[in-house]
């Protein structure tokens, strides 16, 4: 847990992502980045300069079949930690998949999650929402991005949403996916297997395979390309075209 917390503290530090009195809402998808996160952020809490408390939020997406009995354990999980966890149950599974059919269900499925997640954070009184994003994710979103959009453009570590009035905070965007796994599984956290039908079927799924054929070639690469992100002042790209 030390390369866990070392890393979570010095992003909250470098982006000023906490401060006394916050009350932050973690999304609890039950997948190991964010089960780790809860975890992580509540024994932060407790030698923290400031003073903050963590609530944990599960979006219930209504899959028919969804593992209830991981649900019990993670609530027992966390009631046994004296953390706070609440499941919010949703038809969010049924609109998209079932009223809408959508071939392309993620970024719909994201705005709907977000917003259900949202709307209980305000009803919790929290005025921040942590997301599990790691170092990994932030490289596959600066491809996909790069693929898609034609842009260089990635998440930012904090930002705030003007229409809930609360501040999202990825606290884990300097911790490599894999020293996520080896903390889950050395303190054997309870997670679950994602019920999506489209999960390990999507451009990000690609994006972050892409990244470990590169790895393989180039073992340093994850740590260049994140070095170029977190020091854009080294960049060198194009000015604007002039207008004629």
């Amino acid at each position: 847990m030390k390369k866990v917390l070392g890393a979570l503290r010095r992003a909250i530090d470098d982006y000023n992502m906490i401060q006394d009195g916050d009350r932050i809402a973690v999304g609890i998808s039950g997948g190991k980045d964010s089960m780790l996160l809860l975890e992580a952020l509540h024994s932060y809490s407790k030698f923290s300069n400031e003073k903050f408390s963590v609530v944990g939020i599960h979006i219930d997406m209504g899959f028919k079949d969804a593992d209830k009995a991981k649900f019990e354990e993670i609530q027992s999980y966390f009631d046994n930690k004296g953390i706070e966890f609440h499941i919010v149950h949703t038809d969010i599974a049924e609109i998209i998949f079932d009223i809408r059919k959508e071939s392309n269900p993620c970024s719909l499925c994201s705005k709907m999650r977000r917003g259900a997640l949202c709307t209980k954070a305000n009803e919790l009184n929290c005025n921040k929402i942590a997301l599990g994003h790691h170092a990994d994710d932030v490289l596959e979103t600066m491809l996909l991005s790069l693929a898609y959009e034609s842009r260089f453009s990635t998440f930012q570590p904090t930002s705030y949403l003007d229409r809930t009035k609360v501040t999202v905070i990825r606290p884990f965007v300097y911790l490599e996916e894999k020293y996520i796994v080896s903390a889950v599984r050395r303190y054997d956290l309870p997670v679950f297997k994602n019920p999506c039908p489209a999960d390990k079927h999507t451009e990000r799924q690609n994006a972050k395979e892409f990244v470990n054929r590169l790895v393989k070639e180039i073992p340093d690469i994850k740590d260049h390309m994140l070095s170029a992100l977190f020091h854009p002042e080294r960049n060198n790209l194009w000015p604007e075209k002039p207008k004629k």
